[in-house]
């Protein structure tokens, strides 16, 4: 009979693997980008945002918390670039 505690750690579980591939997913997408482009969206630079990013992801793989301080303060960061930095320079490379 399962518990309550193999759904906690089955949730947390998956909710570490979800925020781990966001982190991955933005900061290959970080990388992916030049250094131009940053520049011309007018975002913080590509070697801000990559080192931040693979921070983040380091954090995430060592720590392995997804609700810790760190982790959480590298998801906010995550988000932010998928949902702000991210389409600026995808706008600059359709042109």
């Amino acid at each position: 009979m399962p518990s309550v505690f193999q759904f906690e750690s089955t949730v947390m579980l998956v909710l570490e693997l979800v925020l781990l591939a966001v982190k991955i997913f933005a900061f290959v997408s970080s990388v992916t980008f030049s250094s131009e482009s940053y520049r011309a969206a007018s975002k913080a630079n590509k070697a801000g945002w990559s080192i931040g990013l693979g921070v983040g992801v380091a954090i995430q793989l060592l720590l392995g918390n997804p609700i810790s301080i760190f982790n959480l303060a590298f998801t906010v960061a995550a988000l932010v670039f998928l949902a702000d930095v991210r389409p600026a320079l995808s706008s600059l490379r359709r042109r």
